[in-house]
């Protein structure tokens, strides 16, 4: 939960606009409602029986999530893939890389 509460305080501080954190299912009623306590918009992608990805932050990030053509991150176009990791904060020179190399 240190993390998880870690990756909040950096989204409300303005360091991020998106965060992405995996969880047991079993597991995700706490992290919804520290969520909703905080006030933090985020939306739910289940990752198989047991596991969820859990994308919170920016509403404009959230909205743009929403628009991608599959909830699979493994199915995700190059561009798609792109515009996540930059919303996420990755590196940007390994992701210009990481298009260039899928493209």
């Amino acid at each position: 939960m240190e993390l998880f509460s870690n990756l909040i305080y950096e989204f409300k501080k303005g360091m991020r606009d998106l965060s992405l954190y995996t969880c047991n299912k079993v597991d995700l009623h706490k992290f919804v409602q520290h969520l909703d306590k905080t006030g933090t918009k985020y939306v739910l992608r289940d990752i198989g029986k047991d596991k969820v990805n859990i994308f919170f932050g920016d509403v404009n990030c959230l909205n743009i999530l929403n628009k991608f053509s599959s909830s699979d991150l493994n199915e995700l176009t190059p561009y798609e893939d792109f515009i996540l990791g930059i919303m996420l904060g990755y590196s940007r020179a390994e992701q210009y890389g990481r298009i260039l190399s899928r493209i």
